[in-house]
């Protein structure tokens, strides 16, 4: 999979919001999901792409480093870097999460000294219908970092969300 995704958001939405890509770097292991690191402007951002999968409602995406001995470990608090994007698709709908590492932390899925974080995790955009509680709790916090790009995108609510002056 390649950076399509990421390539029209920076025409479309960057661009337009005065950000720009610098220091973009692809990860081999995370090709699957258009893993890079990049950063925005000053900002350290952690890039992937979910997935669809075929029997469940939401979108999959990794999340995870190699450390020292080789083993894949999630992300942890201490990780330099300001947000995780998750970019995903369906059909002709296209948007972005913008997860900055606090809210991360608070769900769960960067590790803590206290906790182990999450390898991957499901992402509910606004087009999916939550299937279960579950999904529903989480899609309801998710889309409060989630933007949808059509021609209406609100790039008041893009800056809100990599938490830059409007």
């Amino acid at each position: 999979m390649n950076n399509t995704i990421l390539n029209q958001i920076e025409v479309s939405v960057y661009e337009a919001c005065k950000l720009q890509i610098s220091n973009l770097s692809h990860e081999q292991e995370g090709k699957a999901y258009a893993a890079c690191q990049f950063r925005l402007n000053e900002l350290k951002i952690i890039c992937r792409t979910a997935k669809i999968t075929p029997k469940k409602t939401g979108q999959f995406v990794t999340c995870w480093k190699r450390n020292e001995a080789g083993i894949t470990e999630p992300f942890s608090e201490n990780d330099q870097f300001d947000f995780l994007v998750i970019n995903v698709s369906k059909e002709n709908s296209i948007g972005q999460f913008v997860f900055p590492k606090s809210i991360l932390k608070a769900q769960g899925i960067l590790s803590t000294d206290k906790k182990d974080g999450k390898r991957g995790f499901r992402v509910y955009p606004a087009w999916d219908k939550a299937t279960s509680t579950q999904a529903g709790k989480t899609q309801s916090w998710q889309l409060n970092y989630f933007f949808l790009l059509d021609e209406d995108t609100d790039f008041n609510q893009v800056k809100t969300l990599y938490q830059l002056p409007k």
